[in-house]
Formats: C-alpha cells, structure tokens, sequence
C-alpha cells in the first residue's frame, strides 16, 4: 500500500469517528431502522462474480451491519430480504442459493454469542407458507432460540410483500366484525396495525435503502406512513459504517412533521 493510499485509510478513519462521535452525542436517536438490502447481484456482476457469491457476500455484511446497530444501541433493526416478488421471479436455482444462505444464517445467529449477550429476539415475518420446509425449520430454530429476550428486536421480511401483509388484516377486521367481535365505529388505523406482522414493533424512523433505487417496493407500506428515507448509491455489499453513519445524521438533522 502506497503513502497516498495510507493517508486515504486514515482520513477516512478519521471522518468516520468524528461521524460516530456526532450521532452518539446527538438528542435524536433512531429507535427503528429498517434497510433494504439491495445490490448483491449487480454487485458481483460488476466484479466478474457470479450472484451466489454476491448473496454471500451480502449475508456477511448483513452480519457485520448488526455489529454496528448494537453499537448505536438501535434498538428495532428490520431487514427486507426477500419479496413474495422475488419468489415468483427468480430462477430455480437462484432461488434455492438464497434459500440455502437464509438456512445458514438463521440458524448461524441463533446460535451467535453476540445475540444472546445483548439479548436479541429474532423474528421472521411474511408468507413462510411460499418458503420451502428446511427454511420455516431454520426459521422455528432462531425464532425458539431467542423468543425470550426483548432488548433488541431483529426482524428479517422473509416471502414478504406489504399489500398481502394490509390484505391479511383488514381480512381480519372483516371476520371481526361479521361475528359481531367488532363494531364498524371502532375500526380505526390501531385495529390494522394491530393485525400487521409487525404489530409487536414500532413504525421504522429510518428507511435505508442500497443500490442507487429509489423506490420501496412493497415494503412497510403501512408502517411507513412518516418515515424518513435515506437512498445510497452503493451496494449493500460495499455498505459501510461510515454510510450508516451518515444516515442516522442525516435522520437526526431532519424535522420529522408526523403529516403536519
């Protein structure tokens, strides 16, 4: 490594310490982050990789990441890994990659030091019906493991799609409300968002999302009605402390106007 390139690493150490130094210090802290992780592909295609090892390579970030929402002591960490789209559109043997990836780390988190040391419960939320049994296994397996503890929540959208998620429960309201269970007048935003999958969390306060796109996907659709969003260029892959970083200070320097 040349002295220009030394120089570079340590600036760049510097930048991000006095960015960690600044959002710890802040009074505004986000309590939610949700992220989706967009890019593995067009990352390992930019790299003459082939997608299965861009997948990999975004379950390690993803693993990394979570070291970093601890730090901050981010108390919900939501991830969007796989839409109900994604299962309908992506070949066979793409799909059964990421399926083996999803068994893989489930069950390596369930069993991870750092998860049960801060107390982390892990949830999966979306259709596991569309997933394949050795999935919901891994799932019931990271679930069990850390179902007792409530200092971090984890959630991972896994056969997720956001319009079935709203469908699912005003179903429920109608089913309510045709056995007498529940009158019109009380059918109100906090009947849906209890029916969600995501009734036990709290809205995200900050959306990050990778790969340049711009747009949300089917993702929280409810959930985010006053959520801040944040779009990098880079690819989850690439993802760095020192982008979250920017994030979380570009969330704290917004005024959050709830719809006003």
């Amino acid at each position: 490594m040349g002295i220009s390139e030394r120089m570079g690493d340590v600036l760049g150490q510097a930048v991000e310490a006095k960015l960690l130094r600044e959002v710890e210090e802040h009074d505004i802290k986000v309590n939610h982050l949700a992220i989706i992780m967009d890019g593995n592909r067009r990352f390992a295609w930019s790299k003459a990789l082939t997608s299965s090892l861009g997948h990999r390579l975004g379950k390690e970030k993803l693993e990394q990441v979570m070291d970093w929402v601890l730090d901050l002591n981010i108390q919900f960490f939501t991830v969007y890994a796989l839409s109900t789209e994604n299962i309908i559109n992506r070949n066979d043997d793409e799909l059964m990659d990421l399926y083996q990836l999803y068994i893989d780390g489930l069950r390596d988190i369930a069993d991870d030091e750092r998860i049960h040391a801060n107390g982390v419960k892990v949830q999966i939320i979306g259709r596991r019906e569309m997933l394949p049994k050795s999935v919901n296994d891994a799932i019931d397996y990271a679930e069990n493991k850390t179902k007792n503890y409530d200092k971090f929540t984890f959630t991972v959208c896994l056969a997720y799609g956001s319009r079935e998620e709203i469908i699912s429960a005003i179903q429920s309201i109608a089913d309510d409300h045709a056995k007498g269970k529940l009158p019109l007048k009380d059918i109100d935003e906090t009947q849906v968002s209890n029916r969600l999958y995501t009734s036990n969390i709290p809205d995200p306060d900050l959306v990050i999302r990778t790969s340049g796109e711009e747009r949300i996907s089917n993702f929280l659709l409810w959930q985010m009605a006053y959520t801040e969003f944040y779009f990098t260029d880079v690819f989850w892959p690439s993802f760095s402390k020192k982008e979250m970083l920017k994030a979380i200070q570009t969330f704290q320097q917004r005024k959050r106007r709830f719809g006003e």
